[in-house]
């Protein structure tokens, strides 16, 4: 047993005072003290106000209060387990420690006189929202549920579409005040057992109070390049999408209080996906994928390629003499595109912090007035608005909301060296970025693959929504136990057994 845990006393006087004052019974009004007779021995409950069902903790409550001490002795908690606890999820506790971290939990817990070993009710029932369709997944087709901030119920969804007896959901605790529920999803077949291994020992390695931002701050501590701006995770809201993820061989990690799961490793490719493209035919899917990557060149290069044209527009000849603006206005062009970059930013912050009433007022309020008195006044040309807006469409087209400000701040850079050095700076910019981009990782996989290191028919399903009837294999880079999708490793079947 760890010396730093208490084991409790078989008194239940001192066991009471160490759990009062610990817990702060009487301070705090939430949490409950509840002393009983059961069988003819004094004992106390222990739970927080809010968490308990009431039917429940009162038919527990009733059914031991109403037993008889000849019931009960010998091995009392023997008994009460077997027999006189009517209730599906319960559990004993021998420390101290261990009863403060249950009844914190939630069940309710109830020591006994002269008794060290005490029982977890596990009468929860935390406030949950009802299941409604996440904002930034929506879809045309298919569910329309996502996930809520309560642990349990986000993984009965992905249960309800997983009936695989290999699926695992392994749990650990992190944060030495918050002791949050974190949770390990994986397919044990499937899943590289190195990448679970990572995984776990990497969060094991966190040592924080307490998680207040839930999956954003497990994300810092299992990212190895944290001023790195590109996403080494991707989050989804779906049960559909995390599902599908499970069955690639990917690993699903869950914060309780976080409506939301994180699935690792990812590569660049992941943030061009989104649910819409499977419920539309491969043809039309694969159309969505394409207007996607698109999406992402415009708001990549799309303002400072006009840019350095612009700068060599008398070099070009007539052909590219309708590039950039006729007339001069007061700000350089370079200035006015950061400016109105950071005018949409400064939009986007104040609608989420405005009404609903009152956001469409504000939206026209500065993206059409503001725009227009700029350009009447002589502060801003109409080309910086056109393609500015240009941009903001294509940012808003790419699924990770992550990925796209990694994108935002990457357009700044090119920008900034585009004035500076012209076509050399966009030059250099570009190959900066492709460097970054190079040398990132994501739980030890290369965020460039399958084009780098090159993997033909991989790249093929990245790039093309294939036929469900077509895609046979899981991607090679998770190297899981079981490559094919229609094979599973039985214990009479080695994981290395040559493909039929």
């Amino acid at each position: 047993m760890d010396g730093s845990r208490t084991p409790l006393s078989r008194s239940l006087n001192e066991n009471v005072e160490v759990i009062r004052e610990r817990l702060g019974v009487g301070v705090s009004f939430d949490i409950i003290e509840r002393e009983l007779v059961v069988g003819g021995k004094p004992a106390v409950a222990f739970f927080v106000d809010g968490f308990a069902k009431d039917k429940v903790s009162l038919d527990v409550i009733f059914r031991l209060q109403e037993l008889e001490r000849s019931e009960l002795v010998p091995n009392t908690i023997k008994k009460l387990l077997r027999r006189e606890i009517a209730y599906t999820e319960v559990d004993t506790v021998e420390t101290i420690e261990d009863v403060i971290d249950q009844v914190l939990s939630g069940p309710m817990v109830f020591l006994f006189e002269g008794e060290r070993t005490a029982i977890a009710v596990d009468v929860r029932e935390y406030p949950v929202r009802s299941l409604e369709e996440p904002d930034l997944e929506r879809v045309t087709r298919g569910s329309h549920e996502g996930f809520v901030e309560t642990i349990i119920f986000n993984t009965a969804l992905i249960r309800r579409r997983l009936r695989d007896p290999n699926l695992r959901f392994e749990t650990l605790h992190v944060g030495r005040r918050s002791k949050t529920d974190v949770v390990i999803g994986y397919i044990g077949d499937v899943t590289d057992p190195d990448l679970v291994d990572e995984v776990k020992k990497r969060l094991n390695k966190i040592s924080v109070d307490a998680l207040p931002t839930g999956s954003k701050n497990i994300e810092e501590f299992l990212v190895v390049q944290p001023w790195n701006p590109l996403p080494k995770v991707r989050y989804t809201e779906r049960p559909d999408v995390a599902v599908a993820h499970l069955l690639e061989g990917h690993v699903l990690v869950m914060v309780d209080t976080t409506p939301m799961v994180m699935i690792l490793p990812v590569t660049i490719f992941h943030f061009f996906e989104h649910a819409e493209e499977y419920f539309q035919g491969p043809v039309i899917g694969t159309y969505l994928r394409l207007i996607r990557a698109l999406a992402f060149g415009i708001a990549t290069f799309l303002t400072p390629i006009w840019l350095t044209l612009y700068q060599y527009r008398d070099q070009l000849g007539g052909s590219l003499s309708f590039i950039g603006p006729k007339e001069s206005a007061v700000v350089p062009l370079g200035a006015q595109l950061i400016i109105l970059e950071l005018g949409i930013d400064l939009i986007r912050m104040a609608l989420i912090h405005t009404p609903s009433a009152l956001a469409t007022s504000l939206g026209i309020v500065g993206a059409i007035l503001l725009g227009d008195l700029a350009v009447s006044v002589g502060l801003f040309v109409p080309e910086t608005i056109l393609y500015t807006a240009v941009v903001a469409i294509g940012y808003f087209a790419v699924p990770s909301i992550e990925f796209g400000y990694a994108i935002r701040l990457y357009r700044y850079l090119l920008i900034v060296l585009t004035v500076v050095f012209r076509l050399p700076g966009l030059v250099v910019g570009t190959i900066f970025g492709f460097l970054v981009l190079l040398n990132t990782r994501s739980i030890k996989t290369p965020y460039l693959w399958p084009l780098i290191p090159f993997h033909g028919p991989s790249l093929l399903k990245a790039i093309v929504r294939m036929p469900t009837t077509t895609v046979g294999k899981r991607p090679p880079i998770l190297q899981g136990p079981s490559i094919d999708r229609d094979r599973t490793v039985t214990a009479k079947e080695p994981a290395d057994a040559p493909a039929r």
